[in-house]
């Protein structure tokens, strides 16, 4: 069981930047492939970005080359670097916990990501 909280969301004006966390549970963090994903209102939840163990990554087109997201196994953490935020980037960002073996997924609550034109 894995338990997920976020921070860093807030308002912003397009073309700033702004940092999200995310802290985990548990002793076995370096065993999930942790990572971000978003929800518009009246849209689905989308990939954001994810991050195995050792360091390798993944992002949506939509982000690549303006978020970053990395890991600290030593403090649980999962951070996402967000650089010339669109308004198009708003949306409620959740962090995300996927068991390599299970690949059962595990949720934060999720923080609110908003960027004023």
């Amino acid at each position: 069981q894995v338990q997920l909280v976020e921070s860093g969301g807030g308002l912003v004006q397009a073309g700033e930047s702004l940092s999200l966390s995310c802290i985990a549970s548990g002793r076995t963090f370096s065993t999930y492939v942790m990572g971000w994903f978003r929800q518009a209102p009246g849209k689905e939840r989308e990939f954001v970005a994810q991050v195995w163990s050792g360091g390798n990554t993944n992002y949506a087109d939509s982000v690549k080359g303006r978020f970053t997201i990395s890991r600290d196994n030593a403090k649980n953490t999962v951070y996402l670097q967000m650089n010339s935020l669109k308004p198009e980037d708003t949306a409620v960002y959740y962090c995300n916990a996927r068991a390599v073996i299970t690949r059962r997924d595990y949720w934060g609550q999720g923080t609110q990501v908003t960027v004023s034109s």
